[in-house]
């Protein structure tokens, strides 16, 4: 059976409600009115992305447990630890809210939690520590895949059960070396990011890129989904620069250069929201507001750039409800229970129009002041 949530504007099941929708023809065309509260419908079925060996996705709402299994995970006096690849964004800390207010509602000590700063040597070491606290589960993102494979290997090895967000380390095999993954619907967000740019074009026009040029598997389907969603749906469309960055501290110089050397582009595609931010800040400098931009991942920043409607939009993960699957997906794995390999939560497209009951499914609380008076203005 199909299932569709409605999710409605301050109505709170799991969470707020979401919509979105760009009405401005350029930047700095008049925008439309609006209390960015309009209604966003998500079928948690209608999951694009597979998982990193080929899985189907099963819905992340399908993960549930009855009052006895909570009450037998409380009983076991049960432990966690958390391994961030990077912990200082938006993204990070809600998905960390979700993980920690669902451990507490299962009985679930967290021991301790680590940041590798994009690091990989980082993250061997914060590996090796969290092991040392002897944590019944461990959730975490590796850096790299191929070169914390052996890292996480020995986390395994202690007998430690893993649950991963969005990358698994290279050679893993669910149920073998890890419980499974739980990840946006990244190659759903991909196709909403080019439709953003795509309608906004009218299907025709002139278009850069700029990805994340690391072998990572979520950021590889976002890609993936743009470029094969322009080709077939906007045909008329060229991809006229593509240029990749291996520390986002380098997205501001790419999107200079890029911009520089195709004075003609229309819109630009970055990866997450983080590069967007230095995509926009290049287009400052230029002087080029009439530049559309979409992205992926609703940080605050991005979101306050959307209510201006200097963004187009994003497709949004949602990073808190990701935190209580994988905390639940870790419950099941202390219970015996079967747990599916790769477990995912929908995409979500916030545009102007929708950005107040966006940001509040994406994180589960009233939107703050600096997106709603910029929609007063």
């Amino acid at each position: 059976m199909k299932f569709i949530r409605k999710v409605i504007a301050f109505s709170l099941i799991l969470l707020f409600a979401t919509g979105c929708g760009s009405d401005s023809a350029s930047n700095k065309d008049a925008l439309k009115k609006t209390d960015g509260k309009d209604e966003i419908v998500l079928d948690e079925n209608d999951i694009k992305s597979t998982g990193p060996n080929g899985e189907k996705a099963a819905p992340a709402s399908s993960l549930t447990l009855t009052d006895e299994e909570i009450a037998k995970l409380k009983a076991g006096n049960y432990s966690a630890a958390i391994s961030f690849h990077y912990a200082g964004n938006d993204w990070s800390s809600a998905q960390q809210k979700g993980l920690e207010d669902t451990f507490k509602k299962y009985g679930i000590n967290i021991v301790g939690t680590t940041d590798a700063n994009f690091s990989v040597e980082q993250q061997v070491s914060d590996l090796e520590t969290l092991t040392a606290l002897n944590p019944d589960v461990m959730i975490s993102i590796p850096t790299d895949a191929k070169a914390t494979s052996d890292a996480f290997k020995r986390v395994s090895d202690q007998g430690i059960k893993l649950v991963f967000m969005d990358n698994v380390p290279d050679n893993f095999v669910a149920g073998e070396n890890y419980v499974g993954t739980v990840s946006a619907d990244n190659y759903g967000n991909g196709v909403i990011a080019a439709e953003l740019i795509g309608d906004k074009l009218k299907g025709k026009g002139k278009i850069g890129i700029v990805h994340y040029d690391v072998d990572y598997f979520v950021t590889n389907q976002r890609l993936e989904a743009f470029e094969k969603t322009i080709k077939k749906e906007y045909p008329d469309i060229e991809v006229i620069a593509k240029t990749g960055f291996s520390d986002v501290n380098q997205s501001t110089e790419v999107a200079d250069a890029m911009l520089t050397q195709n004075p003609d582009l229309e819109a630009i595609f970055a990866i997450w929201d983080i590069p967007a931010e230095g995509v926009l800040s290049a287009l400052t400098s230029a002087g080029r507001e009439d530049v559309f931009v979409s992205s992926i991942d609703l940080g605050d920043n991005i979101a306050k750039e959307i209510a201006q409607g200097k963004v187009l939009g994003v497709g949004a993960q949602l990073p808190y409800d990701q935190g209580v699957a994988e905390a639940t997906m870790a419950a099941y794995a202390l219970l015996g229970k079967e747990t599916p390999s790769y477990v995912a939560v929908p995409a979500t497209k916030v545009e102007r129009n929708t950005i107040v009951s966006g940001y509040e499914m994406v994180y589960h609380k009233k939107a703050p002041g600096f997106i709603t008076e910029e929609l007063d203005k």
